[in-house]
C-alpha cells in the first residue's frame, strides 16, 4: 500500500485509534505526518509508522485535499470540514444499505 499526500487514513493503533486524519506529509519511507486540523493541526502533525495507518479514501476531490496535493497552504478549518463531510457521506453509505 502506497500512501500519498491527501490521502485520508484511519489510525489503527495508539492512543488516536479510530480516528481519521490527512496526510499532510511523507516523511523518509516508513512515516507519514497526520493532521486532522483539531487534535493535529497543520502546524505540529503527528508522525506515523504507516503499517499503523488503514487507507480510506485516495486524494479525495475536495478542496483541503486538493491544496494539499497542489502544495498550497490548508488550513486547519479547512482539515476539519473535509474530514467531518466524508465521516458524514461514510455514515450515510452505511445507513442506506
Amino acid at each position: 500500500m502506497k500512501l500519498e499526500i491527501s490521502d485520508i487514513v484511519l489510525s489503527r493503533n495508539g492512543r488516536d485509534a479510530g480516528k481519521r486524519f490527512f496526510i499532510v506529509g511523507l516523511d523518509e519511507c516508513e512515516y507519514a505526518l497526520l493532521a486532522d486540523g483539531k487534535f493535529r493541526r497543520m502546524e505540529k502533525p503527528k508522525r506515523k509508522k504507516q503499517k499503523h495507518l488503514k487507507l480510506e479514501a485516495r486524494g479525495t476531490g475536495d478542496r483541503a485535499a486538493v491544496k494539499l496535493r497542489s502544495g498550497d497552504k490548508v488550513t486547519n478549518s479547512e482539515l476539519r470540514k473535509a474530514i467531518a463531510e466524508y465521516g458524514a457521506a461514510r455514515a450515510a453509505e452505511k445507513g442506506g444499505v
